[in-house]
């Protein structure tokens, strides 16, 4: 198979979706890998690191999509790559296609065979090509929002841990998954006053047991948020439906009664956001203030730390890119449920409920296109 590896385009996002010893393991198995030239930059590998594991350098997207039976992206196609994907093309990267109907109308339009990184799916329900991405998010979260609790950045001018006699600041984390957990034990470690929501009560217990003591487990409920919003200097939105918009628990109402100068994390955001007054940002414009509270809204925090990023996703993605290469992406759904259940729009068909249901479309069974 011709694996083609892309230069991501959006802003200030420098992760790439293989590494050169990644490239080294497709060629060892017989593929040709293609990668665009300067790809590997951002997160400090040269071209010449990916053609001495023999690779390809490609000097346009354009043709990387012309040649490759498989792309690979980290983050979604973009409106000037649309008309660039073929039918039958593997489309393998991070999609979201629940919260963005322009690109999924469009995927549907190519007659692609679109595989989704975040809803690949475990039998214990866990997403192995979300975790390393959501570990980095969570603890990125509490990074962010601590520097815009600094007066300079416009925030209300608390230091999360405090110091001796004076009281730490507070941080409210909505959902306990990937995300919430590791922005809870970051929050933790810097000796702020956590508190932990999410709605699965075997969930709590777990997080109960294995979070230091500074951090207190609660049920989620509107009536718990709208308690807490008013105390924290800071909240993570950290809720994910695999493959499905986010649910939006802080509401405009709730805002009102917050700090003025506490700052909004939405980590959530790739899935639509699950505050009421989110909107995508990046990180070069990467916060607006609403009622006086900080929004920090960015779609891709990991690309930030790139380097750290790109080996923590490649290590995860690698082994199931390598199946859908070595088998075909039909064998592959075939012999591994994980990679069926990352299927979202194949043959111009929506085969993933989440995404069908957020635009009231019709949902054809994969195993009906195997």
């Amino acid at each position: 198979m011709i694996v083609g590896v892309l230069k991501e385009i959006k802003t200030e996002e420098n992760r790439v979706a293989m590494t050169p010893s990644g490239a080294e393991v497709f060629v060892m198995n017989g593929h040709t890998v293609l990668i665009e030239k300067g790809a590997g930059k951002g997160s400090g590998f040269r071209n010449s690191a990916y053609v001495k594991a023999g690779a390809e350098i490609v000097n346009t997207a354009k043709e990387i999509y012309k040649r490759s039976d498989m792309v690979m992206h980290v983050k979604e196609p973009i409106a000037k790559e649309y008309g660039l994907i073929r039918e039958g093309q593997i489309v393998f990267t991070y999609l979201h296609l629940a919260a963005n109907k322009p690109l999924t109308n469009a995927l549907i339009k190519s007659k692609s065979v679109c595989i989704a990184y975040e809803t690949i799916q475990k039998e214990d329900r866990s997403l192995p090509l979300l975790t390393p991405m959501s570990e980095v998010a969570g603890r990125m979260a509490i990074q962010q929002g601590a520097k815009y609790l600094e007066m300079a950045q416009g925030g209300e001018g608390v230091l999360l841990g405090g110091v001796p006699g004076v009281d730490p600041g507070t941080v409210l984390v909505l959902g306990g998954g990937i995300v919430g957990a590791n922005a809870a034990k970051m929050a933790c470690g810097l000796g702020t006053k956590v508190y932990l929501l999410d709605m699965n009560l075997q969930r709590l217990r777990y997080l109960d047991d294995v979070m230091p003591a500074n951090c207190t487990t609660l049920m989620s409920s509107p009536a718990t948020i709208r308690k807490l919003v008013k105390e924290a200097d800071v909240v993570v939105g950290a809720v994910l439906i695999p493959g499905a918009k986010a649910t939006r628990l802080v509401t405009k109402d709730m805002l009102k009664t917050m700090k003025k100068g506490s700052v909004l994390v939405d980590v959530a955001i790739d899935q639509g956001g699950c505050f009421e007054t989110s909107k995508a940002t990046t990180h070069t414009d990467p916060i607006y203030v609403v009622d006086d509270v900080i929004h920090y809204c960015v779609a891709n925090m990991p690309g930030a730390v790139a380097k750290t990023s790109t080996l923590a996703l490649t290590n995860a993605t690698l082994p199931y890119a390598l199946q859908i290469a070595n088998k075909g992406w039909q064998e592959a759904m075939k012999s591994n449920k994980e990679i069926k259940l990352g299927a979202n729009v194949i043959d111009g068909k929506v085969c993933y409920e989440g995404v069908a249901s957020a635009f009231g479309m019709k949902m054809v069974d994969v195993d009906k296109l195997l």
